[in-house]
């Protein structure tokens, strides 16, 4: 099969087995954190009293003890578990952002943690028909070992900021996330510190009840809480587990040691970074993990899982021996416009000398990685651009304090930069008095004439209103110079580190300045050139026009003069 990508044919492969695995464990580990979420809950509901807390436990247990629940829960934290030491075998070296190494130890903690409150619960009400209620529990964890009630709570703990770590990075590159993550903030703080809270109300009553004659061997004997032989046997299994799983671990460990002694027998590779240093490396890694071995900074947002395209380099020798891409690395590569000599820094796995360039800096963010439009790298563009100028700035911030000046300056901007919003355009340049905005961008320059021109009306209308509100502060009226032109211009984010904004260059951006600055001539509010009053579809017969000459231009062009902007009538 072949995919063409940026005018090149690139043969592709179907979605191999990684990004399988790592859908695999993203499902098991949304159904792991359901399972969490609703154990808080019902953890919660102790804030009422402990007979609510048992209440909700028979609903709890109606889906989870249920064979399919059981079949999903089990299933889901063997296969999270599998998939998790698979994921830490791949790895060919352990140097990782913070986040990352943080969600990996809370993971590695969680199964010997969990082992004890697994195999004194479900094992013990399995095997041995044991009743785990929620008054036994409390009464162990709270009254009998507290000890072990303090390590539950920290499982309970380290398992929800494991499962909201892993949610965190697998929504932060959508661009709706933003808008959902303050709520999503709020539940996982809140969720486990009500169930705490929970917790601790019900232990409290469990307290009082225990003060009361025979009521804990009452509870012990309706428990059915199982004899020493039980008790041995459940002990065995305990240490089973435990030790099974720090053996999984340790087998993970060394076969990453056997597997790198195999890999520097097959001999090395090249890879050349932009300042010449060159690094050695034997086949199989990844360019991202080359970099991180190397102790190179290199952006990677999702952590390597192949999804924000932080990672993306430039190749710029070595093309002709680069394997093929997955079509989830096109898929990326093509949701931001990337040429067919870029690749993802990790999933690349070179197989000849390469030199690259990291196309982002190592502090990219999420928001690098957010399909974009095309336009921000850089495209030629027929828009409309407009320029204001506030008129007698100097008079106005002549014998005025600074603080007056700035405030003064400040809410211009602010009156200005509204009113191009509200119509749909850019403003994206203010310097001191004067603003630049572009109309038309995405939608094309018949829509970003008109657009300018109702910018321009809504412009004059709010700064009278600033005037009104200012009168006593003002010796006369705000005034504004408007110039409106359109035509090709190229468009594109400029500029460097935080000052980094769309906007744009080329005549068409000189005509329009011009423009503005020949309302002084004319005294008047508004100039407009005749592209724009076609562009716009108005009717220019109602206002004086000249002809005159601009830098560049061979021949006149002809501007429309407005004295007033109400006079336009153009509406949304």
């Amino acid at each position: 099969m072949w995919h063409r990508h940026s005018g090149d044919l690139h043969e592709i492969r179907s979605p191999d087995a990684a990004v399988l695995l790592r859908r695999v464990r993203l499902a098991a580990g949304l159904v792991l954190l359901a399972y969490l979420a609703t154990h808080l809950l019902n953890h919660a509901l102790g804030l009422i009293s402990l007979a609510t807390m048992e209440a909700g436990r028979g609903w709890f247990l109606a889906f989870w003890r249920h064979p399919v629940g059981t079949l999903a829960l089990y299933g889901a934290f063997a296969t999270h578990v599998a998939l998790a030491l698979w994921s830490l075998y791949r790895r060919r070296h352990l140097r990782m952002p913070a986040w990352e190494a943080a969600q990996l130890l809370l993971g590695l903690l969680i199964p010997p943690l969990l082992v004890t409150h697994l195999v004194g619960t479900r094992l013990a009400h399995e095997w041995f028909d044991t009743t785990d209620s929620y008054t036994r529990v409390v009464l162990a964890l709270w009254e009998q070992r507290p000890d072990l009630g303090v390590r539950q709570a920290l499982v309970l703990a380290i398992a929800w900021t494991h499962g909201c770590l892993g949610v965190h990075f697998w929504l932060r590159l959508r661009p709706s996330y933003p808008r959902v993550a303050p709520v999503l903030l709020s539940t996982a703080v809140l969720l486990p510190v009500l169930a705490l809270l929970g917790f601790a109300h019900a232990g409290r009553e469990v307290a009082a009840l225990a003060r009361q004659s025979d009521w804990v061997a009452e509870v012990v004997r309706s428990a059915n809480a199982p004899d020493p032989d039980a008790r041995a046997r459940l002990a065995r299994t305990h240490s089973m587990l435990l030790w099974g799983f720090v053996a999984s671990v340790g087998a993970v460990l060394l076969a990453r040691v056997a597997r790198l002694a195999h890999a520097r027998r097959r001999g090395t590779l090249r890879l050349t970074y932009p300042n010449g240093r060159e690094v050695l490396v034997p086949p199989g890694l990844t360019v991202l993990e080359v970099s991180r071995s190397a102790g190179i900074p290199h952006a990677s947002v999702c952590g390597g899982r192949g999804r924000c395209s932080t990672c993306r380099v430039r190749i710029t020798r070595g093309v002709e021996s680069l394997p093929v891409a997955t079509r989830e690395e096109l898929r990326v590569l093509s949701r931001v416009g990337a040429p067919p000599n870029v690749r993802l820094a990790c999933q690349l796995r070179p197989t000849h000398n390469l030199s690259i360039v990291p196309l982002l800096p190592a502090t990219a963010s999420a928001q690098d990685g957010v399909a974009r439009p095309g336009y921000l790298a850089g495209q030629e563009r027929e828009i409309a651009v407009l320029f204001a100028d506030l008129r007698q700035f100097t008079a106005l911030a002549e014998h005025r304090l600074p603080y007056d000046v700035v405030f003064l300056l400040n809410r211009y901007c602010e009156v200005v930069g509204t009113s191009i919003e509200r119509a749909g355009g850019v403003p994206n340049q203010f310097t001191g008095d004067g603003v630049m905005a572009l109309f038309g961008v995405g939608t094309g320059p018949d829509d970003g004439c008109r657009c300018a021109l109702i910018a321009a009306q809504e412009i004059v209308r709010s700064l009278n209103a600033l005037s009104q509100m200012l009168v006593e502060e003002l010796d006369a009226p705000l005034q504004v110079g408007l110039g409106i032109h359109t035509g090709p211009a190229i468009v594109g984010q400029m500029g460097y580190g935080v000052a980094v904004y769309l906007t744009a260059v080329g005549d068409t951006v000189n005509v329009a300045s011009r423009l503005q600055e020949l309302t002084k001539q004319y005294d008047c509010q508004l100039v407009i050139s005749e592209q724009v009053v076609r562009g716009a579809d108005v009717d220019g017969s109602r206002f004086p026009y000249h002809q005159v000459m601009v830098r560049n231009h061979a021949e006149p062009l002809v501007i429309y003069v407005i004295d007033d902007v109400g006079k336009l009538g153009v509406v949304t």
